[in-house]
Order: C-alpha cells, then structure tokens, then sequence
C-alpha cells in the first residue's frame, strides 16, 4: 500500500510539474498543490527542473571556451583595478566594480535585481552584425562595457561574472539559452538560485521572474563553470545558422556536438 501511494505521488508530481513550467494559467489552477518533498524528488537543479547532458564537442562550447579564455586576462585587469583605483587604466573595469560593490551592498534577491538592472542600462542592444561585421561573436564584460553595447548573449555573461564577484554561489549562477516557440528565435538569459528558486536575469526586462513563470520559451542549453550543457528534451534545430537574437541577432547555434551526462558540482 505505502510503495503503491508513493508511486502515484510520483506520477502525479511529474505531471504538475511539466503543466507549470509550460501549461496554461488555467491549468495549473487545477493542478494539486504538490508538497516540497515531492517537487524535489521530481525536479532536476538545473533551471526549470530539466536534466541536462555535457557537449563535449561543438560550436557553442567553443564560444564558451573563448569567452572563458578572455575571462582569464579581465579577472587579471579587475583584481589589479580593485587593488588601486585610482591607477587603474580601464574605464569598463571601474564600470564593472562599481556594479559589484552596489549590488554587494543589498543582500539576497535586492543583490540580484540590482546587478540586472545596472547591466540593463549600461549596455544597449546592438546586434553582431552592426558591431562586429559578423553575426557570431561573444564577447566579455570588459570588453561589452567598453564599447556600451552587445546583443542578448553579452548581456548574460557580464551578468554571469557579475554575480560570482558579488558573492554569488558558482553552482547558483547559470546562462541558459531559451529557444521561442512563437517566433523560432532564440534567446540568452543569466540564472541565479535564491532560496531554491531560479530567478532569470533578462535584458529584455528590469523585473526578474522564476523559470516557472516563463511562458513560450523552450530551454535548450544551459551554461555553467564546467561548461556547456544540453537539456535532455531539447530539440535539434534542423537550421545550424539559427541565431540568438535579444531583440537582434547574436551567436550562431551550429554543430551542437556530442554529448556526455554532467557529473554534479564543479
């Protein structure tokens, strides 16, 4: 009887789990309401609860690569600024510290929502295309800031670093790519876990809201400090040139590669 009861609360945890990450208002309203034992047993720690495999080859964790070889050099530039600034030689380091030592002022989701609105307003959205006569370039938070400008991606990553040099837990910060399942574009966000719960760090808006909350959006990758990684359901795009673009093109989606399961922490 009890094997028999637990199994039916399985079944049922994981169909309201899926009717409240992507369903309708309506039904989640008529979803039960699942205690926090049976949503842990049935949720992945990834954003929106999906489990997710390591690319071990392919065009986007080479992006990322790139991304985290130029980190190297700007972690150098920043601890240096940090150390004495009033030498420091980069106006985007300054920029950058400042943005930390505000949000390392307010505590919990005040330090999150305060680090995605200044990113918000301190780069504007420029596609690739425009800025760097191409349509797959990732760049640093140094180098975003900068120039002032970036697409959807750029965005995510100096928020990204942001939350980790404001204290941030690494396994609590994410960037995960949503694919619109409207529109058929693509779209970068930064995530952070607070209490459980993973916030998205949109540039499209100033108000964070739960993976839970996002509508029309199909999670495909999500990237962390071991790198990149793919959800187990997401769909292989049949176009490899397919762009992330928020709201203008950014980083081409091409040879996803093969993949191995991610082993857990870092």
């Amino acid at each position: 009887m009890v094997l028999s009861l637990l199994s039916r609360a399985w079944r049922a945890g994981i169909v309201a789990c899926c009717v409240a990450w992507f369903g309708s208002t309506d039904s989640r309203a008529e979803t039960p309401v699942l205690s926090a034992s049976i949503e842990l047993m049935v949720r992945s720690p990834e954003p929106f609860g999906i489990a997710a495999s390591s690319l071990t080859t392919g065009g986007l964790r080479d992006k990322w690569l790139g991304v985290r070889h130029r980190l190297d050099d700007e972690m150098v530039q920043l601890a240096l600024c940090e150390g004495d600034r009033e030498l420091c030689v980069s106006p985007a380091a300054l920029k950058f510290l400042d943005i930390v030592d505000a949000a390392k002022l307010r505590e919990g989701r005040a330090r999150l929502g305060e680090i995605n609105r200044a990113i918000n307003l301190a780069i504007r959205p420029v596609s690739d295309l425009v800025q760097h006569g191409r349509i797959d370039a990732w760049t640093s938070p140094l180098a975003t800031l900068a120039t002032g400008s970036g697409d959807c991606e750029d965005y995510a990553i100096a928020k990204f670093v942001a939350l980790r040099r404001a204290g941030i837990a690494p396994e609590d910060i994410r960037i995960v790519v949503l694919h619109d399942t409207i529109s058929g574009d693509n779209h970068a966000v930064a995530a952070a876990r607070l209490d459980g719960r993973w916030l998205m760090l949109d540039n499209r808006r100033m108000a964070m809201v739960e993976d839970a909350s996002v509508r029309n959006y199909q999670p495909t990758f999500v990237i962390d400090q071991r790198g990149v990684m793919r959800y187990a359901d997401a769909p292989l795009l049949a176009d490899a040139s397919r762009r992330i673009t928020a709201p203008v093109t950014a980083g081409t989606l091409a040879s996803f590669g093969s993949v191995t399961p991610a082993t857990p922490g870092f």
